[in-house]
């Protein structure tokens, strides 16, 4: 819980506040991106939500905070922003909200599935959003990008019995009912496959839905900072060579939304997101 006495003091006055546990991860930025902004290595309240949605969308952010890190002087319902998670992105997909400190507030998503939901990434082992989930169906399967991202994995699973899908050169001593292998794409469903791309770390694996969702992990994300989709070569773990040679592999795929981990989500249409992809490519291949 936030403690108004560690308030940082970057914060406009009024009731929303961040203080000094915040470790940057920039979702409260994307959730409600009017009410708060980087300052100095910290997320802090720019200005006080004024209407009733930006008041929404703070709290959603209080909500999904890994850290607790957001709090309000005087008590406000947290109930409208709690039941608002997993939000509908596009179609039957959703964001998870509940981000964990384990994964670095890492977002998860959530695929509503005739062939049996799927869980991508795992959020915070929240009561409220496990009783969403049971409500929309459960959860079949649970494909885990990569190791940074696992966070409360082993609760969902004993809850629901969910398989997990993890790329054996990734999984370590992560527990998981089913090991991808090699870098050929694995079909999980239908209209589901499984693209390893080695690079932040050796075992790294996005996920492609119907042709139109790419679920990247830490591989791709959109930066508002450089304008373009990029990968983060301050973080990566394994190989930068390597993870540019799978980016440049990702272009001959359709898809039309980048959904990360970490970094903002993308949405073009498809011609447009594989010129994006090219130039991202290419931008890659010239930072040291």
């Amino acid at each position: 819980m936030a403690n108004p006495g560690q308030a940082l003091a970057g914060n406009a006055d009024g009731n929303f506040f961040v203080d000094n546990t915040c470790i940057d991860c920039d979702l409260c930025r994307q959730i409600a991106p009017t009410v708060f902004i980087e300052d100095d290595g910290y997320s802090v309240v720019r200005t006080q939500p004024q209407d009733r949605s930006e008041i929404h969308r703070a709290s959603q952010a209080l909500v999904a905070c890994p850290t607790g890190s957001i709090g309000t002087r005087d008590k406000i319902d947290l109930g409208e922003a709690t039941r608002s998670y997993p939000e509908l992105i596009h179609d039957n997909v959703y964001f998870c909200g509940f981000a964990s400190r384990h994964s670095f507030g890492a977002k998860s998503y959530f695929i509503v599935h005739p062939e049996g939901n799927i869980l991508v990434d795992s959020p915070r082992f929240a009561s409220a959003l496990v009783q969403k989930f049971e409500q929309l169906g459960g959860i079949k399967t649970m494909f885990l990008t990569h190791r940074d991202d696992v966070a409360d994995h082993e609760k969902f699973h004993r809850h629901f019995g969910c398989e997990r899908v993890i790329h054996r050169d990734e999984s370590g001593p992560i527990e998981a009912e089913r090991h991808l292998t090699g870098s050929r794409p694995v079909g999980l469903a239908s209209d589901v496959t499984a693209i390893p791309t080695p690079g932040h770390t050796r075992g790294h694996v996005v996920l492609l839905y119907k042709d139109e969702f790419l679920f990247t992990g830490d591989h791709l994300a959109w930066s508002d900072h450089y304008e373009h989709l990029i990968a983060f070569r301050r973080h990566n773990w394994y190989s930068w060579p390597e993870t540019i040679r799978s980016m440049a592999r990702l272009i001959d795929y359709r898809f039309e939304w980048v959904l990360p981990g970490h970094g903002r989500r993308a949405h073009f249409k498809a011609e447009e997101m594989r010129r994006q992809m090219s130039d991202c490519v290419q931008w890659m291949s010239g930072v040291a």
